[in-house]
């Protein structure tokens, strides 16, 4: 694998001072914006026609464009460098908002606005927090507390969903045009963030003789047993999670705030990912190097929400509803920390983007499980109670898992 290096184009006067570093991470909260702003928008969908299984497919489908961006953007970001991969980004997110805006009325244009919407993520992703890393390291910042970078992309991406799910849900409950103007309020944002991050330094200089692309999509760290037995099990959690909270329970309770089924859905959307965005500042003092004491408390917490949800996917109660949406939140924002903060100490600086990527691309399978919960349940005839139940205990075997290597 070739070997990344690292450049400092400032001057030495400003090596610590600058926050250059914004640009990147308003470039990642106005995608994730983007990325998420559909998901309160589910019931309206499927109030206005859409089968249910067809609009969590949806949901899923921006997986398809994250996947392959995760997993082949941070290896070129290594090649070209970081700028050259991220200022693209908040363009494809722009034009994926505008599809989503003037196609509501057509599933194909619809799937290829999610689809654009998942390319911009995935590269927000893999190589916006790699490029947050450095910038947030010498010679482009200060000396700072490890993890600072993780914190700080895991906070922009939160940020963002949790802003464009909560702008989303208000302006289609009861502003005009229900299903066009959100999108277009992101493709404006976007275009501000696609200028933003061009000022941003770059941090790796093109490789003159990169070798085989090949072999730089293998990510050898991969294999590594921290990742496999402790960042992994978090990450299939993480999005899981999530989706549990906002796609699958305000669609079972729609019937319940049938005034504002619009609203509640971006309530609770606001709710899941704004705990998740709170706790990720006190998480580095859940977290203790050399042990997985964050991952451990990040599933507990989501076996406890998955208990919760099967709970209240049977009571359907609003304050049940919320319970399990603060429970799974936190989950998801610790998890999602502990993650980042274990790639940051098992990568080394040629595989800090594609582990990354390998994670992310991980954790964003959950996004199926909304799909996966409503064939079963129309199909099979399975009740969501005891499908939340089976969660739960999946769960409790990957915090299983996870305890059995607390110690590195």
């Amino acid at each position: 694998m070739a070997t990344l290096t690292t450049v400092d184009a400032r001057p030495p006067e400003l090596r610590t001072t600058s926050k250059r570093w914004w640009g990147v991470a308003a470039a990642m909260f106005a995608i994730a914006w983007g990325g998420n702003e559909f998901t309160p928008l589910l019931v309206m969908y499927k109030n206005n026609g859409l089968p249910v299984t067809t609009v969590d497919l949806l949901l899923f489908e921006y997986v398809l464009g994250i996947v392959p961006a995760l997993l082949i953007g941070g290896p070129l970001s290594d090649r070209y460098g970081r700028r050259q991969l991220l200022r693209p980004a908040p363009l494809i997110a722009a034009a994926g908002s505008l599809l989503l805006a003037f196609g509501s009325a057509s599933v194909p244009v619809l799937s290829a606005g999610r689809v654009l919407c998942g390319v911009a993520l995935g590269l927000a992703m893999a190589v916006g927090s790699s490029w947050l890393k450095e910038l947030s390291q010498p010679p482009f910042g200060p000396e700072l507390p490890a993890g600072t970078g993780a914190r700080r992309s895991a906070m922009s991406l939160t940020g963002g969903f949790a802003v464009g799910a909560g702008v989303a849900g208000v302006l289609a409950q009861w502003a005009p045009l229900p299903n066009t103007l959100a999108y277009l309020i992101n493709a404006l944002l976007c275009l501000v963030a696609a200028a933003w991050v061009a000022r941003a330094p770059e941090t790796v200089l093109p490789q003159e003789n990169p070798g085989r692309m090949v072999d730089d999509i293998k990510v050898p760290a991969a294999a590594h047993r921290r990742f496999r037995y402790v960042a992994l099990p978090v990450a299939l959690w993480l999005f899981t999670s999530a989706a549990t909270a906002y796609a699958v329970m305000p669609t079972l309770m729609a019937p319940r705030v049938h005034d504002a089924p619009v609203a509640f859905s971006a309530l609770i959307t606001v709710i899941t990912l704004g705990c998740g965005f709170a706790i990720q500042s006190v998480a580095r003092r859940i977290d203790r190097p050399g042990t997985a004491r964050a991952a451990v408390v990040a599933l507990a917490l989501v076996t406890c929400g998955m208990v919760s949800a099967a709970w209240t996917s049977g009571t359907l109660t609003l304050w049940a509803t919320v319970v399990t949406a603060v429970v799974l939140g936190a989950g998801y924002g610790i998890g999602l920390v502990a993650g980042l903060q274990e790639i940051e100490r098992i990568a080394r600086p040629d595989d800090l983007a594609g582990l990354t990527a390998v994670f992310y691309s991980a954790s964003y399978l959950g996004f199926g499980v909304p799909a996966l919960l409503a064939f079963l349940h129309q199909a099979a005839g399975l009740g969501y109670p005891t499908m939340f139940a089976a969660a739960g205990l999946a769960a409790l075997g990957c915090l299983a898992v996870v305890t059995r290597n607390y110690r590195s």
